[in-house]
C-alpha cells in the first residue's frame, strides 16, 4: 500500500470516526516500519485516536513518540479538548516549551485559547493573548476567532468586539460567538443588531443569540426569538435550540411551557436524542414533575453520565433517597463511572434521610475509588450529612479539617443542626464565628438570633438584628410565582394590590382560623423587626408563598396539584402553614425555594422538617 494512502485511510477513520480500521491501519503502520520515519505518521494517528474518542491510545503513542513537532503537540491538544479535558491541555502546554523547547504557532494558539474558554479561565487566556499579539502568527483570523469566543464566554463581549473588528475575513462562526456573548450578558439590543447586521444567518447564530439570552436569564426573551425563528421559516435541522429553550422553561420553573417544548422536539423527531433527553430529565425535576423525568429516563435508550446524574440529583431533591442511590448502584453495574456532580447528588440524598455510613463510605469512594477531589460544596454536603444526624462534633471536625475556607452555607448548616438538637453552647461558638466573619444571608441571622435569644444574650441579639435590617436593605424582594398551566402569577411580601387581593385575603382569614383550631401558632420569632405580636403575625400572614397558595387554590381544578417556585428560602412558619394547608384542603403543594424540593402532603413535608 502507497504511503499517501496509508495517511488519506487514516485520515477518513478520523473524519468517520472508525477506530477499529483505525488500529488496524496503526499495526499496519508500525509492521511496515513507517512510524520510524518522522513524526508524521505517529502524529496522523494520534489525531486519529483523540478524534475516535481514544484519548488513552493517543496519549500512549504521544508519549512513545522520539520526536515531536508542532503537529504532534496541536494533535494531542485538540485530543484533550475533545475528551473535554481543557485543562489538561494547559497542564501539557508547559511541557511543550520545556521539555521540547518549542514555541506555538496559529494550530497551538487556537488550541490553547479554545481551553481557555472552555474553563472560562482569564488569566491564561490574557497570557496567551498577550503571547499571541507578539508573534508571527498575530494576523491569523482563526485564532482570533477564537478569541472573540473566549472573551465571550468569560463575559467580556466589549473585548470581543474589538478582537472581532480586527479580523480581516470575518465568518459565521465568529459572528456567533460575540452574538452570544452580548446575549449572556443581558445587552439585548447589541446582540440583535448583530444578529440582523450578519450577512449569512443559519440556525447556529439564533442557537447561539437564544442559549445565550437562556444562560444570561433572559428566558421570556429567548421564547419570543425562537418565535421569530419559525416565523421566518429557518429549519430545526439539529436539536440544540430546543434544549436551550428546555433549559429556559426549567428556569422559568413553567411545566407546561416545557411540555409544550417537549411536543415539539417529539414532533421534529428528536425525541432519540440523548442530548435533548437528559435535558428533559433536568426540566421536568426542576419543575416539580419527578414522574415525569423518571418516565423519560426509563424510555432512553443510550444513557450517558448525564443522563444517571441527572435523575439521581432530581429524585434526591424531591426527597426520594432510597431511588437516588438505588440509582447509582443501577449505574455502577453498567460500567459508567460517576463524577464530581453525580457525587454531590448523592451525598444531599444521604443527608436527607440519615445515611451517615453510606454517605461516608461514597465519600471516600469518591477519593479512593474514583481518583476525584472532594470540592468545598462536598464537604459542605458532608457536614449537612452529619449536622442532620445529629454528629455535631464530627460536621465540627470536618469544617476545621477541610482544605477549603468554610463559607457561610457550611456554618449555617452546622449552627440549624444545634438549633434542632437544642446545642445551645456549640450554637453560641458558632454564631460568634459567624458574626466575625460576617453573614450575608437573612435566615442565617435568624438561626443566630434565636441561639443568642435562647442563651439570654440580648447584647448579640440586639446585633445581629441592626446587621438583619442593613442586609434587608440590600437583599432581593422575595417572590413567589404559581404555576397553573396556561398561566402563572408572581405575588411578592406584603402585596396588596392584587385584583384578586379581597378573596385571597378571604381565603387566607379562613385557612389560618381553622389552623389555629388544629393548634397553629404563629412563629414570631422569624420577624427580627421591633414591633408588637400582632403586627408581626400580620407580617407572617403577607409572605410571598402564601398569597401563591391562596391564588392556586381559586384559580386552579379542584384535587389539582400546586407548583410554586420562591426565590429565597422558605421561612420555618410559612412551613408550619403549607404543611396545614394540604392537610385541611387535601391537595399537594409542591415548592421549589432557593435550597431544594418541598412535597406538602396530608400535612406532612419530604424535606422532614430540615432544609
Amino acid at each position: 500500500m502507497h504511503h499517501f494512502q496509508i495517511l488519506r485511510q487514516i485520515k477518513e477513520c478520523s473524519k468517520f470516526q472508525l477506530p477499529i480500521q483505525g488500529k488496524k491501519l496503526h499495526a499496519h503502520v508500525v509492521k511496515s516500519g513507517l512510524d520510524l520515519h518522522g513524526p508524521l505518521y505517529p502524529n496522523t494517528l494520534v489525531d486519529m485516536y483523540g478524534k475516535c474518542g481514544h484519548l488513552k491510545d493517543a496519549v500512549q503513542l504521544f508519549d512513545e513518540m522520539p520526536s515531536r513537532d508542532l503537529a504532534s503537540w496541536a494533535s494531542i491538544f485538540t485530543a484533550h479538548n475533545q475528551a473535554n479535558l481543557p485543562k489538561h491541555t494547559l497542564i501539557l502546554f508547559s511541557g511543550m516549551t520545556s521539555s521540547d523547547g518549542l514555541q506555538p504557532d496559529h494550530f497551538i494558539f487556537a488550541s490553547l485559547v479554545k481551553a481557555c474558554a472552555s474553563l472560562n479561565a482569564l488569566k491564561p487566556g490574557l497570557q496567551l493573548h498577550a503571547q499571541f499579539v507578539v508573534s508571527p502568527f498575530s494576523d491569523d483570523d482563526v485564532v482570533k476567532s477564537s478569541l472573540v469566543d473566549f472573551y465571550a464566554k468569560c463575559g467580556l463581549p466589549d473585548i470581543a468586539s474589538r478582537v472581532f473588528d480586527s479580523i480581516v475575513s470575518k465568518n459565521v462562526v465568529s459572528w456567533t460567538s460575540l452574538v452570544y456573548g452580548y446575549a449572556r450578558m443581558g445587552k439585548k439590543s447589541e446582540a440583535l443588531e448583530l444578529l440582523r447586521d450578519m450577512p449569512l444567518k443559519n440556525l447556529h447564530s439564533w442557537t447561539a443569540l437564544i442559549s445565550g439570552f437562556v444562560q444570561g436569564g433572559h428566558c421570556v426573551d429567548s421564547f419570543k426569538l425562537f418565535n421569530e425563528l419559525r416565523r421566518g421559516g429557518v429549519d430545526i435541522e439539529e436539536p440544540f435550540v430546543l434544549s436551550s429553550l428546555i433549559v429556559g422553561s426549567a428556569t422559568l420553573a413553567m411545566l407546561e411551557l416545557g411540555k409544550q417544548v417537549h411536543r415539539l422536539v417529539i414532533g421534529l423527531g428528536y425525541e432519540s436524542s440523548s442530548y435533548v433527553s437528559n435535558t428533559l430529565i433536568d426540566m421536568y425535576a426542576k419543575c416539580s414533575d419527578i414522574l415525569a423525568a423518571e418516565k423519560i429516563f426509563s424510555n432512553m435508550k443510550n444513557r450517558d453520565i448525564v443522563s444517571w446524574t441527572s435523575i439521581i440529583i432530581g429524585m434526591a431533591q424531591h426527597g426520594r433517597a432510597v431511588e437516588a442511590l438505588s440509582l447509582y448502584d443501577e449505574m455502577t453495574l453498567t460500567g459508567l463511572k460517576p463524577n464530581e456532580v453525580t457525587f454531590t447528588g448523592l451525598m444531599y440524598a444521604c443527608s436527607h434521610v440519615g445515611l451517615v455510613d453510606k454517605g461516608r463510605r461514597l465519600f471516600k469512594s469518591m477519593v479512593v475509588d474514583y481518583g476525584l477531589k472532594p470540592s468545598l460544596q462536598h464537604y459542605t454536603c458532608l457536614v449537612d450529612l452529619y449536622s442532620r444526624s445529629g454528629h455535631l462534633e464530627e460536621a465540627e471536625n470536618v469544617l476545621n479539617s477541610m482544605p477549603f475556607k468554610p463559607d457561610e452555607a457550611a456554618w449555617a448548616a452546622l449552627l440549624s443542626a444545634c438549633s434542632q438538637a437544642g446545642k445551645n453552647k456549640t450554637g453560641v461558638r458558632i454564631a460568634n464565628h459567624l458574626l466575625q466573619l460576617g453573614p450575608e444571608d437573612p435566615s442565617t441571622c435568624i438561626l443566630m438570633s434565636n441561639i443568642y435569644a435562647r442563651a439570654a444574650m440580648w447584647d448579640s441579639v440586639s446585633t445581629v438584628r441592626k446587621l438583619m435590617l442593613t442586609l434587608e436593605s440590600k437583599k432581593k424582594p422575595g417572590y413567589s410565582c404559581v404555576d397553573l398551566g396556561k398561566e402563572n402569577e408572581v405575588f411578592y411580601a406584603g402585596e396588596t394590590t392584587h385584583p384578586m387581593k379581597n378573596e385571597i385575603f378571604g381565603l387566607l382569614k379562613e385557612l389560618d382560623a381553622e389552623m389555629r383550631k388544629r393548634g397553629y401558632v404563629p412563629d414570631t420569632s422569624l420577624v427580627l423587626h421591633d414591633m408588637e405580636q400582632q403586627e408581626k403575625e400580620r407580617q407572617l400572614f403577607w409572605h410571598s408563598e402564601r398569597l401563591a397558595v391562596a391564588y392556586g387554590l381559586l384559580k386552579s381544578a379542584p384535587g389539582t396539584s400546586i407548583r410554586i417556585l420562591k426565590n429565597l428560602r422558605v421561612c420555618g412558619d410559612c412551613h408550619t402553614v403549607l404543611k396545614f394547608i394540604s392537610s385541611i384542603v387535601s391537595r399537594e403543594i409542591v415548592v421549589r425555594d432557593a435550597n431544594r424540593f418541598h412535597h406538602f402532603k396530608d400535612g406532612v413535608c419530604s424535606c422532614r422538617d430540615f432544609w
